[in-house]
């Protein structure tokens, strides 16, 4: 309740402020349930011995978001890839489902353009709504949200979406389906890939994540060209000014959207390097997955794309 109150611009700290935010959670802790449920009820389906979920709150004041998602645990060894299939598709796959309705509802319910005015009241004197400050980044499906539901005229953009408790739990569910359907190590991604293609799902992870990690540096050498504009008496500092910021600038001003997406990719891919792993554990079972496990599968790394978001939140300037 203290991130809903403080995504309205209200103070998180003050007791009496927190029944604003009460959509807002009620509407995350759903998405992060479902997700959670689904692995969970999977796991007992096929008789694996499994925890309840453990949510993650964190307070708003550190995390806008005010949680760290939700995680289970299996503590019975998975015997087959087709129970490693089912229970790791399950949460992305009914996370997903409730992230679309979300979404629906909030479209279908979107309040008028009095909502934003409320909270922002210049904007009704300029009648302007500013595309600077914190951004929400895209993916294909929210924009085909936004599309399809313009003809109300009044949809947010994308550094107002997060006023919205609908829209803003809808584009966050999207980011974590997306997130956990990455193909990596002990991620739900990893499992379904290795479950789908085996041994290959190693070729396939260090391949992306090299990907991800080029433009993770990317991003890191933009931050370093914004560094650099401001005056410094270090020698070696005025040597990267006058020698290697030229060509730095030159090669962002001529091709910016390689070094934005990266942003913060930078600490998923260490996370991921280090704590998730990159390759999915062997598993002994050879037993392919069913035909119908497989289209279950593909269809998942569908919504893996169409939820992705390569730029997740910047400060647009």
């Amino acid at each position: 309740m203290m991130a809903g109150a403080q995504w309205i611009m209200k103070d998180p700290m003050m007791v009496e402020n927190w029944h604003y935010g009460l959509t807002y959670a009620i509407l995350i802790m759903t998405f992060l349930a479902s997700h959670e449920f689904g692995h969970y009820f999977a796991a007992r389906y096929h008789g694996v011995d499994a925890t309840l979920p453990y949510f993650i709150p964190i307070p708003a004041t550190i995390m806008p978001f005010g949680t760290f998602g939700a995680l289970m645990r299996t503590k019975s060894v998975l015997a087959s890839r087709n129970i490693l299939f089912d229970i790791g598709v399950s949460g992305p796959i009914a996370g997903f489902v409730v992230c679309i309705a979300i979404l629906l509802i909030g479209c279908l319910t979107l309040p008028g353009p009095e909502y934003l005015y409320a909270i922002h009241p210049e904007q009704a004197v300029t009648g302007v709504v500013p595309t600077s400050g914190m951004t929400f980044g895209d993916s294909f499906l929210f924009a085909l949200f936004r599309w399809g539901f313009s003809f109300s005229g009044h949809f947010p953009p994308m550094n107002e979406i997060y006023h919205y408790p609908f829209l803003c739990v809808g584009w966050f569910g999207l980011f974590v389906t997306a997130l956990n359907l990455l193909p990596f190590g002990q991620l739900d991604g990893g499992h379904v890939l290795y479950a789908l293609i085996g041994n290959r799902q190693h070729t396939v992870a260090r391949a992306l994540w090299w990907i991800l990690f080029v433009f993770a540096i990317l991003s890191m050498l933009n931050i370093v060209h914004e560094l650099l504009a401001d005056s410094y008496a270090d020698q070696w500092i005025v040597w990267m000014q006058s020698f290697v910021d030229p060509t730095l600038g030159k090669a962002i001003s001529s091709y910016p959207w390689l070094f934005q997406v990266g942003e913060l990719w930078i600490f998923w891919m260490i996370l991921i390097r280090f704590v998730i792993k990159i390759d999915h554990p062997v598993l002994p079972d050879e037993v392919p997955l069913t035909r119908a496990r497989m289209i279950v599968g593909w269809c998942a790394l569908v919504i893996l794309v169409l939820s992705f978001t390569p730029r997740a939140i910047f400060i647009a300037s």
